[in-house]
This record gives C-alpha cells, structure tokens and sequence, in this order.
C-alpha cells in the first residue's frame, strides 16, 4: 500500500502506537477510532472479531485496520488488554464516503453526493485526496462500516455458544447489547483541538463562534447546537435592551407590561421562523440539507423474537406493535400522570410556604423576615431540579422497557415523556400564580427566583463539577503513567488511557431542554420580569464557554451525527411559542389598563381577548407560510442539482440505448441476410 494511501488523517501528525512496555515500533497508519472489549473476552471471540474487521469487503468485512494496545502492568490496577485502535486507509475513506452518502463542494459551488469516480471534480480534491475528508467525517464512516458488519453463516459468536447470530445481524451492535463490546469512541486529535480549543472558548470575545471548525471536529450534528445557542443568544438580545429601562423605570407598577407582552409575542413568531432559515443555510453549506436520511437500523437494545424484515428480507427481531401501546397506555401513560400528580402536589406544598413566609413578614417585619420571603421559592427551584432528575432516569427506564426498534422512535417517546413532565414542574406554579391568584408581585418575584436558581444549579452542574472531576481524573491517569513509564513517552498509551476514562457525551437532549426551558421562561411571563431575558442571554454566554470545555475536555469525543435541522425540538419550540401567545394574551387582558375600557363586563373582555387571540396565531401561522423555510438562493441550487441530475441520468440512459444499439445491429442484419 502507497504511503500516502496508509496515513491519513486532515491536518493531524502521526502518533506514536506503543504495542508493548518495550516496544517503540509505530503503527503503519493513524488510529481513529478505540475499540474496547470486556477484559475476560475469549481469545476466538476476539480472533473472530478482528479478522471480520479487516477482513475485505466482498469477503463481507469492513476492510478497515486495526492493532492492539497492550497497557503496562499495573499494581494497584489491572489493565484491560483488550483495548484496540482502528484506521483505515485513504482510498478505503473515499469508497466509504460514497457509500455513507456525504455531500461535498463541487467545483461550480454547489453541493453534490460525493463519488469515487467523479472525485476530481470536487473543490477541496487535490492529488490524492490527503485532507478531503475531515475528522468527524473519517470518523464516522469508520463507524458506519463497525455497524454494518454482518454475520455470515455463524450461528453464535466464537466462544460464546449462547451468543447466537443469523445472517445479516449486525455483530457490534449484537457484542454491544450483551456486554462483550463495553465502548467504541472516535479519539481525539491533539494538534487539531488545541487549535479549535483556542479559536472557541480559550480567550473571551464577543464573537460569532467557529461553526465550521465545530462542525469539521465534532460534525453537524453538534454544531446545529451550537448555531442554535448562538442565534438564541443573539435573538434575546433586543429583549434584553427593551428589557432594561423597562425594569429600571416601571419596577413599581406593575401593571405597564401591556407593550412588553406585544414585543413578546412578535419576537417568539419571528425568532424560530428566521431560525429555519439560518438552519437550512447552514445545513446546506455542511452539505446534509438535501442528504438522504440513511436507512435505520434496529437499536442495539431492541429484543424480541426472530423474523422476516420486508424491507431488507433479513432476520432479525420482531416486536408486536400491540404489545409496546398496551406498555405504553397501561404503564407509560399512567406513571407520567401519578408524577404530574406529585408535582401539584409539592407546588401546593410550596404555595402553603410561601404564605406562611408572607404572613410572617407582615407580622414582624424586618430584615430577617424579608430575606425569609425568598426561602420558600428557592427550595421550590431546588425541588424541581431534583424531580426533573429523577424523572428522567424513570422516563429513560420506561423508553427502554417500551422496546422502540428504532432510535429516532425512542428519541421521540423519551422527549415527549420529559418535556411534558420539565414543562407542568417548571411552569404550573407561575400559571397558578398568574391566572388563578392574579398576583403579579408575586409572580416577578417567583419567576425571578426559580430562573436565577435554576441558572446557578446548571452552571454548577454542568461547569463547576464537571471541571473539578476531570482535573482530578487527569492528575490521576498522568500520575499513573508517569509512575510505570518513568521519562519515557509513549503519548497515545496515556491518551487512550484517559480518554476511556472519560465519561462519554449522551448527546444534545439535555442541553436543547435547559434551552427549551429558558426560552419558556422568557417567552411566557418575561412581561413581567423584563429582567428574564438580560438573566438567559448572560447564562447562554457562559453555557457556550463551558459546554465548549465540556466537549474538548471533560466527555469522550462523540461520533459525528450528520443533522440537517434540530429535529423534534424545532416543534418544541413552536409548540411553546403557541402557549407563549395564549399566555401573553391572557396577560394582556388581566392587566388593569385593559380592564379599564371593560369596568362592567367581563365577559366582553374574555371574548375580546380570544379574538385578538386567534387573530394573532393566525398572523403567525401566515407568517409561517409567508416565510420560506428554505432561502431563496439555496431553493436555486438545490433545483439546479436536481435538474443536472435529471439531465445526467437522461444521457446515461441514451448512451446505454446506443450501446444496446450497436450489439443488436450485427444480429438484426444476420436475421435480414438469412
């Protein structure tokens, strides 16, 4: 194999494998991905494995690379021997980017389905194509090829005759379920994140973030996150300054939110529709926008007896529909509402502190008893933070017992379970507050508390701790190694070393729920804490900084998952955006400057109201439409490509026609001739 073929990797430097305490030889290609097993694997389990993977591909194996890392003995700890890097080769990368689908710049400026014959033709393709490919995407068809690694003919995994197989079950996702394979990750690359490190959160700036430089690391999937982070940041901004003189010279009347609740409602439907917008240009320039959604295959903890799929004609499990409602209705459903149940019930619980509070500060009024006034609601903030953590290992639990077949299934039931549970804990006593006591002192003073609470308990979380944990973990791999090597570096023994120690990144859902809950926060009741957002644009700041951290630092790298929007929490957004505009209405008509032109009839108010009410969703859904979600230049090149695709499989056609052509001529004047 070329030179050139065996090391590849965009921008990175070769690293040094140690295979042995005394040996100093260096592997023949980079490692991209680590592979662990379970330290007590059988040797023909292994064997079995490692020949699959380098196996060639009509031979039905990945045809990738692959070596083992042999850790130094240990006193204090034994190593797992079974620890292995994975690589492949240049032209292998190529073949497998055709076959996983990814887009690429072509050379007039669109994005085009990359193909190994037409690679010349792509922008960024020179010589042999060192540097075409980036991390994330190398990664992740090294991943794409571990996942569709097929059994063949074997009825269980070599030493494990309960392990059984059938062909065209995927063999990682089979030694995943059942604990043979305890991880698989993407490694980190030294040179390129220190870059990244210090372009992104290494020195403060008020600037935009690096989008592509995220994305050429991490992949699209990730990024999205961040744009939407940024663009939600940025989008808060106007509230913000609104927000300000709005507090600093209405603080005492309460009653003037009337305008404020009218921006509220004109910023919530034109935020997300110009998201979509920002979505779709930057998905098309990462080139997923108009990329094929892969074919799904079954989770790796997804159980049930053996049958025909019709799609692929493949074995593999069945599970009746009917048993997974009968789950989801008899079990599921009737859990999330004994917990929205006990979540009334602890609001009530703090509702009867906070009027103990109040009547002890109207009885004895003093310093002590004024600091007392803001006890029971931060207790609350506490309590919901601690519930909405516990009910989502129980949602987790329930999802998975569901047996969903496919992950975007399971994604979608746990985010439904979660959000509708986050939503009533974190907003059913502020809409108490608001619209059955109709105190809205009260009200600014809960929602400040709860989000000022809330905000402190996530930077702590998400910040604090996990900074603290991983300086310790890192101090105590460094030691570790330092004490078996002496002055000797073998610099990816200790990386992997650390990195599988590294707790591994569960994905974006949690970060896009503090997201979601902030952006209620501000677009229900801000009106009357204009504050609100002045408090979420400062927290998004430092949420950027240290999920920046987090990501380079504290959680195994993840796998690029390609995205061409945020998915199922685009229609959470718009989903709160629509109670946003019920809220803000319902706030408008309980304000005193309304009720004033309406002294004697209520019911002329309430009808008003619901008018103006429906009025206003229909503006939004017109604006919705009005709107494309698609920019218009983007809609252009998107035509063109399908029209020179059109164009291409016309001339394909006619230049077959004519091959077919001449081979039938010399028969057609054989049969004339006789």
């Amino acid at each position: 194999m070329e030179e050139s073929a065996e090391h590849r990797h965009s921008g990175s430097g070769k690293m040094q494998l140690g295979l042995s305490v005394s040996d100093s030889d260096v592997s023949s290609f980079t490692p991209l991905v680590v592979l662990e097993l379970a330290d007590d694997t059988k040797a023909e389990a292994i064997s079995w494995l490692l020949n699959r993977i380098r196996d060639k591909q009509q031979n039905g194996g990945a045809e990738l690379l692959v070596n083992q890392l042999l850790f130094p003995a240990q006193d204090d700890q034994k190593s797992n021997p079974n620890v292995f890097v994975v690589g492949s080769t240049l032209q292998r990368l190529l073949n497998g980017a055709e076959d996983v689908g990814l887009f690429k710049e072509f050379q007039d400026g669109t994005m085009r389905g990359f193909t190994y014959a037409n690679r010349e033709s792509f922008k960024d393709f020179n010589g042999d194509g060192e540097g075409f490919l980036s991390d994330a995407e190398c990664q992740y068809i090294i991943k794409h090829e571990l996942d569709t690694l097929r059994a063949k003919n074997e009825e269980h995994v070599p030493g494990y005759p309960k392990l059984k197989l059938y062909p065209g079950k995927s063999v990682v996702r089979r030694l995943q379920s059942k604990g043979v394979l305890i991880q698989y990750f993407p490694l980190h690359n030294k040179e390129d994140l220190k870059r990244l490190s210090f372009s992104w959160y290494k020195k403060f700036k008020l600037s935009f973030q690096p989008l592509d430089d995220i994305r050429h690391y991490f992949g699209e999937g990730l990024a999205l996150y961040f744009g939407f982070l940024e663009y939600f940041t940025f989008a808060l901004v106007p509230m913000a300054l609104i927000g300000i003189p709005y507090y600093l010279f209405d603080w005492e009347d309460y009653d003037k939110y009337v305008l404020f609740a009218v921006f509220n409602l004109v910023w919530s439907t034109v935020f997300l529709e110009v998201w979509k917008r920002c979505s779709a240009t930057l998905a098309y320039g990462w080139g997923t926008l108009c990329r094929k959604k892969a074919f799904e295959e079954p989770r790796a903890g997804f159980h049930g007896a053996l049958g025909l799929n019709p799609v692929t004609g493949r074995e593999e499990p069945v599970y009746p529909s009917s048993k997974r409602q009968l789950r989801i209705y008899l079990v599921s459903v009737p859990f999330v509402l004994l917990c929205l149940y006990l979540s009334f019930y602890v609001m009530m619980v703090y509702f009867d502190m906070e009027f103990w509070a109040i009547n002890t500060y109207h009885e004895n009024p003093n310093i002590a008893t004024s600091i007392l006034l803001f006890v029971p609601s931060i207790i609350y903030a506490v309590v919901i933070e601690i519930m909405n953590l516990l009910y989502r290992y129980a949602a987790e639990f329930l999802t998975e017992w569901e047996n969903h077949r496919l992950e975007s299934s399971f994604q979608n039931h746990l985010v439904l379970k979660v959000l509708v549970f986050n939503f009533v804990n974190c907003f059913a006593s502020l809409f108490y507050i608001a619209f059955v006591m109709q105190n809205m002192v009260l009200l600014r003073q809960s929602l400040a508390t709860l989000l000022i609470t809330s905000q402190i308990l996530n930077q702590v979380m998400e910040a604090f701790l996990p900074y603290w944990l991983q300086r310790r973990r890192n101090k105590k791999v460094h030691k570790r190694m330092r004490r078996l090597m002496g002055d000797k570096e073998l610099p990816l023994l200790g990386q992997v070393q650390l990195e599988t120690e590294m707790n591994t990144y569960l994905g974006t859902f949690d970060d896009y729920l503090e997201q979601f809950l902030l952006f209620g926060y501000v677009s229900l009741f801000s009106c009357v804490y204009p504050l609100a957002a002045v408090l979420v644009v400062l927290n998004n700041i430092t949420e950027v900084y240290s999920d920046a951290f987090k990501m380079c630092h504290v959680f195994k790298r993840p796998f690029s998952e390609p995205a061409a929007n945020i998915g199922v929490w685009q229609l959470a957004f718009e989903t709160m955006s629509l109670i946003a505009v019920v809220t803000n209405c319902a706030l408008i008509g309980l304000s005193p400057q309304v009720k004033a032109y309406f002294p004697e009839s209520d019911t002329q108010l309430i009808l008003i109201v619901v008018a103006i009410e429906h009025v206003l969703l229909a503006f939004k859904f017109i604006l919705a439409f009005v709107i494309p979600d698609v920019p218009k230049h983007i809609q252009v090149k998107l035509a063109k490509l399908e029209f020179d695709s059109l164009e291409a499989l016309k001339k394909r056609r006619r230049t077959l026609g004519r091959k077919h052509w001449k081979i039938r001529r010399p028969e057609i004047r054989g049969i004339s001739d006789g």
